[in-house]
């Protein structure tokens, strides 16, 4: 089998979209939290809490023609790929477009200013706002579809719309495509725009955040007092390629991915089940050929629900026993389509900083959570060779990824 690496990666986050901007917000514990005051005219809707991208403009490059068929969630994903495959050393370059190359990449939904005009015919009976471009912008294959016509990528597309999970599939579905050579380099990852309808999931289910005066307060994974999630929005690229071919290049390696595991519970679309979580995390494990002991730091899912929260950490202790764990939704909200992706990124990049961040807003651990060593406060220092990733989503879909720093032989 062949080995993949990382040889790219950026982020666009509710704590910035630059690595030296996140971590400089992870150091000093300042949360994307605020209050959503355009969401008081939803009157019905329980929270106004949520995590925005607030300095993202479409770039002055970025032609007409170009962006035409993209939405928000689309255009940061095009965004986050042109800085990965720069990170790279893969933009502008002829062989990514000869079909070596594919796209793995999911969000939620697409963008849902373009589901409204859609909705606005359905109740109204006028299509006045729809054009050509209109359901290009809402499938939910947006960012994947135009990420490949932006960079005039032929290999494989593969739309990964699985919730919370939709990131991770992305790194995993392409990881999958190279490992077993059916592309030698794949753009991977997620990303999400934040809509009030998102919001209005969970509210529905009573397990979003009402702390509406105090935003900085939560959302609390893993803590006894939280009161449930937030949503936020980004997006998040990593470029895999195919070992060999990366060090032809000479390229910079960020990271190897050693394993992959995901699987669904089969039970109840919003009930997560522990035992599946805890095979996710053992298929890949077992395909990394590590040891637990091995695995020094996990990325937690971390959404702050109280269901999650102790189906994930119960699994968690179950295999590793008391590993360190954060998640770093506890600073960006639930990024739903992103996270996967903008978690693994953070993670990689910790993993080489030898520093870890700490759960933020977490001060007493809910006693039901598994017995696991929960960062608190600003963060630890931690030398590890391997990282795992873990996302949890509606639907019962698991999913787990091992990245292990990658040694010159």
């Amino acid at each position: 089998m062949r080995r993949v690496v990382v040889t790219g990666m950026s982020g666009i986050s509710p704590i910035g979209d630059s690595w030296a901007t996140i971590l400089e917000n992870l150091k000093s514990g300042t949360t994307g939290i605020r209050y959503v005051e355009d969401w008081d005219k939803y009157k019905d809707l329980n929270t106004r809490l949520g995590a925005p991208v607030t300095d993202f403009q479409k770039p002055d490059t970025y032609s007409r023609k170009k962006t035409r068929s993209m939405g928000r969630v689309a255009l940061m994903s095009t965004v986050a790929t042109e800085r990965a495959l720069d990170d790279a050393g893969l933009l502008d370059e002829p062989s990514i477009m000869d079909g070596r190359m594919g796209v793995s990449y999911g969000s939620s939904t697409g963008s849902t200013e373009a589901v409204a005009d859609f909705g606005e015919m359905l109740l109204n009976h006028s299509s006045g706002n729809i054009n050509a471009n209109s359901y290009l912008k809402m499938m939910s294959h947006t960012a994947a579809v135009n990420i490949g016509v932006f960079f005039g990528l032929k290999g494989r597309v593969i739309p990964t719309s699985s919730a919370c999970t939709s990131g991770s599939q992305g790194i995993g579905y392409a990881y999958e495509a190279i490992k077993y050579g059916r592309q030698d380099l794949m753009v991977a990852g997620g990303a999400e725009e934040l809509c009030a309808t998102e919001a209005a999931v969970f509210d529905t289910l009573y397990a979003t955040s009402t702390q509406n005066a105090t935003p900085e307060l939560t959302p609390r994974p893993y803590d006894r007092d939280r009161d449930g999630l937030v949503i936020g929005e980004g997006a998040a690229t990593l470029i895999l390629e195919e070992l060999e071919h990366a060090l032809s290049r000479g390229a910079k390696i960020h990271a190897e991915i050693v394993g992959f595991g995901t699987n669904s519970d089969g039970s109840h679309v919003t009930q997560p089940q522990t035992e599946t979580m805890y095979k996710a995390m053992e298929l890949a494990l077992n395909e990394s050929g590590l040891a637990t002991s091995d695995v020094g730091y996990i990325s937690g899912h971390g959404t702050a629900t109280g269901r999650g929260d102790i189906a994930e950490t119960q699994a968690t202790a179950r295999l590793f026993g008391k590993v360190p764990i954060s998640t770093f939704k506890s600073f960006t909200g639930h990024t739903l389509g992103a996270c996967g992706a903008l978690e693994a990124m953070v993670a990689i990049k910790m993993m080489h900083l030898g520093w870890f961040h700490g759960n933020a807003n977490l001060v007493n651990v809910d006693v039901n959570c598994g017995n696991l060593d929960y960062i608190i406060g600003q963060g630890r220092a931690i030398e590890t060779d391997c990282v795992m990733s873990n996302n949890f989503a509606f639907g019962g879909i698991n999913t787990s990824l091992i990245f292990r720093k990658y040694v010159t032989p």
